[in-house]
């Protein structure tokens, strides 16, 4: 199996640690004062971002309740575009965690109710071998509040919210190489015998964590619109080489520890579909590919809305130009080159990992040696500012 080497500063970061103030604008400091408006654009591609997530759940909620009150084929194949639809936007906004923001503060960060994995599927519904499994299929409470409650309770596989679940109580399990789950739009039409006895508990179960998911994007576009007593307030109101550290330690840790590492890393070396991100739906491709523009976007100060409109400024290139031009030349390839990796994953993933498949593991594990290559070179603009890796409880 291949190993590659996890930097240090990477797996500290990973680690649950306290996201202070950090680092203050020392007139006194050997690196080049931070342009301020690398925060202002950040926060305007956040807010931009998650106000795209947003409109695709609601897109996605409105299939969803579509789909269960008249299920067929038709209306199920709806849902599921409009699921894949939505994890476009959401996939780019990952690289806003990881610094204690609003999608991953330690009191009430909703980022393990949106889209924490890996999820065993036993627990919301039935599994081959196991017909009787899970909570729709028990007497628990399927309110929101209960499910919320459920999430992760006796075990950080158990996964009652979010993208995930709704992927597999749209496609159900995955028992395929060559293609995804195929739960069939049967299982929501009430029988006497079978799945559909439970179907009027599996539309409310899909329904609730579906209206859910709205409910926290909405808390999160909101948390970083603009002229708003918030955290985007805060956020902009920090020195600026404060908010640097903030928006750099989640472009290292997702390139190195989480994409390259948790997602990728581990799938290549299980070689199987249970480590892939999105298996359910087999999407697993495009959350490698959304996942690196994510840092992209924010490296270069841009991001591409749904209407075609652009969100541009400085980005993160502006300081790392300011303190290296050749440093900053050389993480724009190679984020590049990270992207153009991902954008050649052949689907569906679960082939691409599996051990006779000798093409599809080298471009895989180009990916993750262009991902920690980039990591090391955000690391360098990160300690070229005198950043410190943040205290880890």
């Amino acid at each position: 199996m291949l190993t590659v080497r996890r930097p240090l500063l990477s797996m500290l970061l990973a680690s649950a640690f306290v996201a202070g103030c950090g680092e203050d604008d020392d007139a006194e400091a050997g690196a080049p004062t931070v342009p301020a408006e690398v925060a202002t654009t950040y926060a305007e591609i956040v807010h931009a971002t998650y106000a795209d997530s947003l409109t695709t759940a609601r897109a996605l909620d409105t299939a969803i309740n579509a789909f269960v009150d008249a299920p067929t084929a038709e209306t199920l194949q709806d849902a599921r575009d409009a699921w894949r639809a939505a994890r476009e936007p959401y996939l780019q906004s990952e690289v806003f965690r990881f610094y204690g923001g609003p999608i991953d503060d330690a009191e009430d960060g909703p980022e393990g109710l949106i889209n924490a994995w890996p999820l065993d599927e036993a627990y919301i519904d039935y599994v081959v071998d196991m017909p009787d499994a899970g909570l729709v299929q028990s007497d628990a409470a399927l309110t929101a509040a209960a499910l919320i409650e459920a999430n992760e309770a006796g075990g950080e596989e158990n996964i009652a919210t979010g993208y995930h679940a709704i992927e597999f109580l749209l496609w159900g399990q995955d028992m395929r190489a060559d293609g995804p789950g195929d739960r069939p739009a049967s299982d929501y039409v009430e029988s006497m015998d079978g799945p559909g006895q439970y179907a009027e508990r599996r539309a409310l179960y899909l329904t609730t964590v579906s209206a859910l998911l709205v409910s926290h994007l909405e808390d999160l576009t909101a948390a970083w619109a603009p002229d708003q007593d918030n955290y985007r307030k805060a956020f902009e109101g920090a020195p600026p080489r404060e908010a640097l550290r903030r928006v750099m330690t989640g472009m290292i840790v997702l390139s190195g520890f989480e994409t390259g590492g948790e997602r990728l890393q581990t799938a290549l070396d299980s070689a199987s579909q249970e480590d892939e991100h999105s298996c359910f739906s087999d999407n697993t491709h495009r959350d490698m590919v959304q996942d690196v523009r994510g840092i992209q976007n924010v490296y270069l100060g841009r991001y591409t809305r749904l209407d075609g409109s652009t969100v541009t400024g400085a980005g993160v290139r502006a300081a790392v130009e300011a303190l290296d031009a050749d440093l900053a030349k050389q993480l724009e390839d190679q984020i590049a080159a990270s992207l153009a990796l991902a954008e050649d994953i052949t689907p569906p993933f679960d082939r691409a990992i599996a051990l006779d498949n000798e093409a599809g593991r080298a471009n895989l594990v180009a990916l993750v040696e262009a991902l920690r290559a980039q990591e090391d070179l955000l690391e360098q603009a990160f300690v070229g500012y005198e950043l410190t890796v943040p205290v880890v409880e």
